[in-house]
């Protein structure tokens, strides 16, 4: 009896161990794509300094992860054309199915206050990921739009 108990108690623990560890992959799994809330309102200069930020080099990839499901890559380079270091920034992502309509919109941060700044004339290749895809998502790179800027 005690044999038994010994046995399900292992069971339960390896269930629990096995369970944590399937969330944690999920939940780091989900990458750079999250949505935002709402960015402050930019100021005069942070709108102007919009169109400095170049986005080249757009390309959509997909791969299976180690639970079997399709992750869906997008890798871009990231350019600062402009004369001041950026700390912070979002990127508006929006997909199209192929009549031309909004699929899905997601917001990107290539750069945060946690990581490297992106100086003037620096350029950056970045990657996000994506979970779930729309069905009739059109398989072609989003339109990416710098949303918000921080110096």
């Amino acid at each position: 009896m005690a044999e038994e108990r010994s046995s399900f108690v292992y069971v339960v623990v390896a269930a629990a161990v096995i369970a944590v560890g399937v969330a944690v992959a999920v939940l780091l799994s989900r990458g750079g794509s999250r949505p935002s809330p709402a960015a402050p309102a930019l100021q005069d200069d942070q709108k102007a300094y919009l169109t400095q930020i170049a986005i080249s080099e757009a390309t959509m990839s997909a791969a299976e992860n180690f639970l079997g499901h399709t992750v869906t890559y997008l890798d871009a380079k990231l350019t600062n054309k402009g004369t001041k270091t950026v700390r912070q920034l979002e990127l508006e992502l929006t997909f199209y199915d192929t009549l031309g309509q909004v699929v899905l919109r997601e917001i990107a941060h290539p750069v945060t206050p946690q990581l490297l700044p992106l100086k003037p004339g620096e350029t950056r290749a970045f990657q996000v990921s994506f979970e779930h895809m729309p069905r009739d998502w059109n398989q072609a790179p989003p339109t990416i739009k710098p949303a918000f800027v921080q110096f």
